[in-house]
């Protein structure tokens, strides 16, 4: 039977598995399966060329229980409604999972900033914040960049929203450069709170994952300055699919925070490259810089995107798509841990295949909650008016995604004693879940 793809229906049917399971109340999973606010906007722009054009975008406010909504801001010409649907439930459950006083959000525009100029995304980004002025705020919903929107635009729409209300609001947006009020550790939040959650999970199942002795809360520009040191005889292999944002820091992350992980594949949307030696992160990250893929990389042997999927690898990081592993390539997957760095890599009938498997998938709502959970604390600090160093955004970047991962683990545990063997997803969103649940109660929702 052909797998129903559409990203919100997943998100929708992963909730009711866990619902089942939990024995969830009717009346909060009813709530929970739609979203509390879906805003539909027109935003008139006026182009270069002295022409109007009308632009779509969406904001949907999921779920504010445990506090206001808060979630990414897609640029992108297929972006769709569902999509945004589907994000803003993962928030919810992503903001939940970490214990941030959030709930989930998620924000879209129809359109291709690749054809547009600078001058012209920022009318199209002060023009957002108009049509949704009186719905966002630092103590309502929370926008942030996301797929092809910025730093820059980002601090677009704060000054245009303080424009808006007559004083200077930096908390409205997070992921803002650090000059307007952005916090430091928030370009690599997203991978560095996987790093954390992989080198857990690698205790959990007893992967020799050697952690770099003080390491761990170094800031990225430390440690590209770092010499790569080349990975011992029994290296743990890792392939990285997608070589976006997320892709790239998780390459030099793994190198720099893990003295015996080797890299063996990377791979960007033009396809990819497999080096059993191991691809040093300096070269690579400097051949997609320069050629536009990795694919240019001289002398490893080219490979699909598909192939990447089934190396026999001791970890995989999906960093790219959602749907890659489904039902007809779960059974060819052999990595021992999956770490969902893209949001809805898997399928869910692929999840319950790689359980059955024995293959620990750490789903994307907790692998990749870094993110979400670093632009708290710059709102944290936007509201202080007191900034943390780069050690300090680590250290409790750490304890965060700690505890989430042994959260969802200690919830497997729990229901397999009940005689309900659970996958690593249905735990984390049971988590998610009874946190969110408890919160629409003692508020008297439900």
């Amino acid at each position: 039977m052909e797998e129903e793809l559409n990203p919100f229906k997943i998100a929708q049917k992963q909730l009711d598995e866990a619902a089942k399971i939990m024995e969830l109340d009717e009346a909060t999973h009813a709530m929970l399966r739609e979203p509390m606010r879906t805003l539909i906007v027109s935003i008139p722009v006026k182009m270069d060329n002295g022409k109007t054009k009308v632009f779509t975008g969406f904001r949907v406010q999921y779920n504010d229980a445990k506090g206001p909504t808060k979630g990414g801001l897609r640029w992108h010409p297929e972006e769709s409604l569902d999509t945004v649907k589907a994000l803003a439930a993962w928030m919810t459950w992503k903001t939940a999972i970490v214990d941030l006083p959030y709930g989930g959000g998620k924000g879209g525009v129809i359109c291709n900033p690749k054809e547009m100029s600078d001058s012209e995304k920022e009318r199209l980004a002060r023009g957002y914040i108009r049509a949704l002025g009186r719905f966002i705020g630092p103590e309502k919903d929370i926008p942030a960049p996301d797929v092809y929107t910025t730093p820059q635009i980002m601090a677009w729409m704060m000054d245009e929203y303080s424009k808006i209300v007559g004083y200077n609001a930096p908390g409205v947006i997070t992921g803002k450069p650090l000059e307007v009020g952005g916090s430091k550790g928030r370009a690599d939040a997203t991978a560095r709170g996987g790093m954390y959650v992989l080198r857990e999970a690698a205790k959990y199942i007893g992967l020799p994952l050697e952690e770099n002795e003080g390491k761990m809360h170094k800031s990225y520009e430390e440690l590209e300055k770092l010499e790569e040191t080349m990975p011992a005889e029994n290296a743990v292999t890792v392939a990285i699919q997608g070589y976006g944002n997320a892709g790239q820091f998780a390459h030099l992350l793994i190198k720099r925070l893990f003295r015996n992980a080797k890299v063996v594949a990377v791979s960007d949307s033009k396809g990819g490259i497999y080096f059993e030696e191991g691809l040093p992160y300096n070269r690579t990250a400097e051949v997609k810089s320069k050629t536009g893929s990795v694919i240019n990389y001289e002398g490893a042997s080219r490979i699909t995107n598909e192939e990447l999927l089934e190396l026999d690898v001791d970890i995989l990081i999906p960093a790219a798509l959602e749907n890659v592993i489904r039902h007809d390539n779960a059974e060819n997957i052999k990595a021992k841990i999956i770490l969902e760095l893209a949001n809805g890599p898997t399928t869910p009938e692929a999840d319950e295949i790689l359980h059955k498997n024995g293959r620990l998938v750490l789903p994307d709502f907790l692998a990749n909650a870094g993110g979400v959970t670093v632009s708290y604390f710059e709102w944290v600090q936007n509201i202080n008016g007191y900034y943390w160093e780069f050690e300090e955004v680590y250290e409790k970047l750490d304890k965060k995604m700690s505890k989430a991962f042994w959260d969802v683990i200690n919830t497997q545990k729990e229901y397999k004693e009940k005689g309900k063997d659970i996958h690593p997803r249905t735990a984390a969103y049971i988590v998610s879940i009874q946190r969110v649940a408890e919160a629409m109660k003692i508020r008297g929702w439900i």
